[in-house]
């Protein structure tokens, strides 16, 4: 049996064996947390407003009364309530949602919001023919690797936490599923990808670590966050810790940064080793080094100002009520941001010289 038949066999087998795992896996029985019976959210047209909400000094109180076109061509009244979370302000021919209740004859709608679906497919879909357009066949490959990052989360991570798997330990492995996945499509089975992937993983691990350390040191977890009550709720009724989300999430959201700081590096050592074979295992080590220590600033900024940027509307409030510095730094809020810049941060850091150390090392072992 030659070795590229083998390479593939053994690559068809574990696709096999893990399409039947998560199948397996996938079959959970989800608790109905809420009523949803006689409730559907349908897309409807505008035809006519009824009664308007808008006042003689252009402010709008209450309710619009609305007459919609459903999608199977029947007609219907709603309210459209005046909210900045829910409903909108609607005009004939206009696209929106409705949730429809139905209890046996009788039928009551509300606008739930404008219809969005095609602004939300059309930028997916413009985004992911940019990438291919500008990447070529990296740009493809890239694209797949998403698709298939966002499936590992929603038919791996999730029912590994309903079947009780601790929210750390299941990130771990998806974690590993989704660099393997990433690495291997971008850039093969080679030793550039090995060493990105390897790197990856161990930057990944420090992040969550990091976490771990600054949550117990600070006396953080993930019973601090803001939407507690509908968690516990959920742990109440099912097998996930929601204790542990937390975490999860911060070596989730490292793990971007962490990758693309990996490749760097690796790619880098990988062309000098290509451009000049006889440069020595420190060499390349240092080398990688200097790169990453270029992009390494730069990555962890980019990391911090994202996070930053997620609890903008937080850090508006605090400095518009100008709390006082020690109320600050012990809020829950503001140290659950800071550790998760911090530890990424810290993931991002040390994937430098874990991606320098296992690039030169898998370069020049012997075969290579």
């Amino acid at each position: 049996m030659n070795r590229p038949f083998f390479k593939r066999l053994i690559f068809i087998l574990s696709v096999i064996i893990l399409v039947a795992f998560c199948v397996q896996l996938n079959d959970v029985a989800k608790p109905q947390l809420v009523n949803t019976q006689g409730r559907a959210f349908e897309r409807a047209t505008v035809t006519e407003i009824v009664r308007d909400n808008l006042q003689e000094n252009g402010s709008r109180i209450g309710d619009q009364i609305v007459r919609l076109r459903l999608e199977d061509g029947s007609m219907a009244e709603a309210n459209c309530p005046n909210g900045l979370l829910f409903g909108t302000v609607c005009e004939p021919g206009m696209q929106v949602i409705v949730m429809a209740s139905r209890a046996g004859e009788l039928t009551s709608c509300t606008v739930y919001s404008y219809d969005r679906s095609k602004a939300v497919f059309g930028f997916i879909l413009f985004f992911c023919l940019l990438l291919a357009v500008v990447g070529g066949r990296k740009g493809v490959k890239s694209v797949l690797a998403l698709a298939l990052t966002f499936a590992c989360f929603l038919f791996f991570f999730f029912p590994l936490m309903m079947h009780g798997v601790a929210p750390i330990v299941a990130a771990v492995v998806t974690a590993c599923l989704v660099l393997s996945l990433t690495v291997w499509l971008i850039c093969g089975t080679t030793r550039k990808a090995l060493a990105a992937g390897l790197a990856s993983l161990g930057g990944v691990v420090a992040a969550g670590v990091s976490a771990e350390l600054f949550g117990q040191a600070a006396h953080l977890s993930g019973y601090n966050v803001t939407n507690i009550e509908s968690l516990l709720f959920v742990a109440q009724n099912t097998n996930i810790d929601v204790g542990g989300l937390l975490f999860a999430g911060i070596l989730f959201a490292s793990l971007g940064a962490v990758l693309d700081i990996a490749m760097d590096v690796s790619a880098a050592v990988t062309e000098l080793h290509a451009a000049n074979s006889q440069n020595d295992r420190k060499t390349l080590f240092m080398s990688g080094m200097h790169v990453g220590q270029d992009v390494m600033g730069t990555m962890a900024a980019t990391l911090i100002l994202a996070v930053f940027g997620g609890s903008l509307g937080a850090w508006v409030i605090d400095y518009v009520y100008d709390l006082p510095l020690l109320q600050l730094l012990n809020s829950n809020g503001l140290d659950i941001v800071l550790m998760q810049g911090l530890s990424g941060g810290i993931g991002v850091i040390l994937t430098v010289p874990f991606a320098a150390s296992a690039s030169s090392w898998l370069l020049l072992r012997k075969g290579a």
